[in-house]
């Protein structure tokens, strides 16, 4: 048992140009986890989206940065300074070139593998030991395409096994949340048939 989760972050970018897209998986996370009639409310000063919601016994903040990516750690930063949330209590979910569409892996630290968003949060946080989700979108073959290919929709087949990832890995957050992180990979981390 580890440190219990209390910030939950989703990367992507706002506006309904990038609504949908892979870059925006992380987004698709944290708006799978709203009950019905939940919402997320717009908050300047933390330059993001935010809802708060209970599970595992415990309150936990959503945030969703409107910093646009690459600036993510402008929203996360101020947020957890303000609330006073070690890196050990945050968990980030985002898209993963290197994962397959569909697949999970769940992780403490590391580097930020060329994801912008990671590279921003990692520097204003000043901490590298967060949690991190990864949902895998695939890699388009070619570094010169991954730009275009993160903005765009992913085909049918794809959106499919991202989005099955997405209500699996919210099925597990209560582990998560509580700290049992041991028992959520080894369930997340579990070949799909």
């Amino acid at each position: 048992m580890t440190e219990p989760i209390r910030l939950v972050v989703g990367l992507g970018n706002p506006g309904a140009k990038y609504q949908g897209t892979r870059h925006n998986t992380g987004f698709d996370f944290v708006d799978a986890l709203l009950s019905p009639g939940m919402a997320f409310k717009a908050d300047s000063r933390f330059k993001s989206d935010l809802a708060e919601i209970s599970l595992a016994g415990r309150k936990v903040h959503l945030l969703k940065p409107r910093t646009f990516m690459n600036l993510s750690g402008d929203a996360v930063g101020g947020f957890a300074r303000y609330y006073k949330i070690d890196a050990e209590n945050i968990l980030v979910a985002h898209d993963e070139l290197d994962l397959p569409p569909g697949v999970l892996r769940l992780k403490k630290g590391g580097g930020s593998g060329g994801h912008r968003g990671l590279n921003d949060i990692i520097a204003k946080l000043g901490s590298r030991d967060f949690y991190r989700l990864r949902i895998g979108i695939g890699h388009p073959g070619s570094a010169a395409q991954v730009s275009g290919f993160v903005l765009q929709k992913a085909p049918k087949p794809e959106a499919d096994l991202i989005d099955d990832a997405i209500r699996r890995a919210a099925s597990h957050l209560p582990d998560i949340i509580a700290g049992n992180h041991a028992a959520a990979m080894n369930e997340l981390h579990r070949k799909q048939d």
